[in-house]
């Protein structure tokens, strides 16, 4: 049974930096790809970044440059290191996986964790 534990989220101001991680188990970590999404308060969850399985990274244009996905294969945890943080970045932030040793993207993701929740002041 694939499980995901997300940790690391908070309360940050503005221009902050938090770094979330994501725990796996239940499977090969190391096989499969994972990703990221978000979902703010009356909103839909959106896709954040994605990494393949071999370390290749994706991700949404409106974190370019600001976010970084990484993963350790030895610690079976993928990371969303996330700098300069806004506003609008407030939200419970999701890690998922699948079944694909690609990026994970809303469509191919099939295991969630149970969120963490980043608010960033003004």
């Amino acid at each position: 049974q694939v499980q995901l534990v997300e940790s690391g989220g908070g309360l940050v101001q503005a221009g902050g930096s938090l770094r979330l991680s994501c725990a796996a188990s239940g499977r090969t970590f190391s096989s499969y790809g994972m990703g990221w999404f978000r979902q703010a308060p009356g909103k839909g969850r959106e896709f954040i970044a994605a990494i393949n399985w071999i370390r290749g990274t994706y991700y949404a244009d409106f974190v370019k440059g600001r976010f970084t996905i990484s993963r350790d294969n030895a610690k079976n945890t993928v990371y969303l290191q996330m700098n300069s943080l806004k506003p609008e970045d407030t939200a419970v932030y999701y890690c998922a996986t699948g079944d694909s040793s690609g990026p994970i993207t809303e469509g191919l993701a099939r295991y969630w964790g149970q969120g963490t929740q980043v608010t960033v002041s003004s």
